[in-house]
């Protein structure tokens, strides 16, 4: 009975994140209706009759649906990245730039602004210093902590706050006119640039890392429990710990090399994942890729419409995020919610 309502509670997140997803054609100065971008997208499986206008076509593939799709793939990746730090560190004040990700990709992509980098370039450099600040991390906890779980939050805050210092620096020697108000626009976090080939390529490590976190349920469930605990069941304590710690820093280095820095989302998503579902690892892993990707798409498009101007999504989350933390706190009224 337990399976058979969590099983539905799943398939209703399913259903409201397809709601949002064609939704999302109908926001913005020319919606396209649902039943002509479904149109539109099998056409590119089969031959149909060309009931829609070139521009019709243009707007759902080149514009509406690489952004929607990103929009999918940050927020369902940033939620699954927090859901997997807060079970390893058993915190649920853990989010994805706990180790340095956020700042060491923030980081590499202004150093790739600052070279006048083309911008492919700037989301690869974002992604190898995101990795490049979580592997500081693990080395400065391993020398001086013996990889404990508090000497690698300490090591992580330590190269957060020196990645962090590494951008003040570059913002200080960027082009004020043209570089700077690039990089600050960037660090707000965004959507707006999003091309087709950033979603295809951001796609190979979040689908690795979502595979090797479902393959790997088990141990990580049993490990949320205590490391004395995974010893007596024979879980490999080590090799889990650093398998969820690669798979959570890439799913935040793709999600943050082409969104920028996004806040919260990788906080807030995984409280609401487990008081929807409790705390097994497999069903909040799902649920937080369901309503992660439901709420940036919900996040982008008010982004979009919301003034005149777009409004950068990572300033959206943040004011949206914060209060609704604070409520969803008031009603576990516990540590773990």
């Amino acid at each position: 009975m337990k399976n058979r309502r969590t099983s539905l509670k799943v398939l209703a997140l399913l259903a409201v994140l397809v709601v949002a997803f064609f939704g999302s054609f109908l926001i913005g100065r020319y919606p396209v209706s649902p039943d002509v971008v479904v149109t539109i997208l099998v056409s590119k499986v089969i031959s149909l009759p060309q009931i829609w206008t070139d521009t019709m076509e243009t707007v759902v593939m080149k514009i509406r649906l690489p952004r929607i799709a990103a929009a999918l793939l940050v927020g369902g990746a940033l939620s699954v990245s927090g859901a997997a730090y807060q079970n390893l560190f058993r915190n649920p004040l853990v989010s994805p730039s706990i180790l340095g990700a956020s700042w060491g990709a923030g980081f590499g992509a202004v150093l790739g602004m600052i070279l006048h980098l083309s911008w492919i370039w700037v989301e690869a450099s974002a992604f190898i210093f995101a990795l490049v600040a979580v592997i500081c991390a693990i080395l400065i906890s391993s020398y001086f902590g013996k990889s404990s779980i508090l000497s690698l939050v300490l090591a992580g805050i330590v190269v957060s706050a020196f990645f962090q210092a590494l951008v003040s620096v570059l913002k200080y020697l960027a082009d004020p006119m043209n570089t700077l108000p690039e990089i600050s626009f960037w660090l707000m976090g965004g959507l707006s640039k999003v091309t087709e080939r950033d979603v295809v390529w951001s796609l190979v490590p979040i689908i690795i890392s979502l595979v090797v976190l479902y393959s790997m349920r088990w141990q990580i469930n049993v490990l949320s429990i205590g490391e004395e605990e995974a010893h007596t069941l024979g879980v490999n304590v080590k090799r889990t710990r650093l398998a969820v710690l690669a798979c959570a820093t890439l799913l935040a280095a793709a999600a943050t090399s082409i969104g920028g820095i996004i806040q919260w989302v990788g906080l807030l998503i995984p409280h609401m994942a487990r008081m929807l579902f409790g705390a097994n690892f497999v069903t909040v892993l799902s649920a937080s890729l369901l309503l992660g990707g439901t709420f940036m798409v919900l996040m982008d498009n008010l982004s979009r419409s919301v003034a005149s101007l777009e409004i950068q999504v990572g300033i959206l989350t943040s004011l949206i995020g914060a209060p609704v933390f604070v409520f969803l706190l008031a009603r576990a009224k516990k540590g773990w919610v």
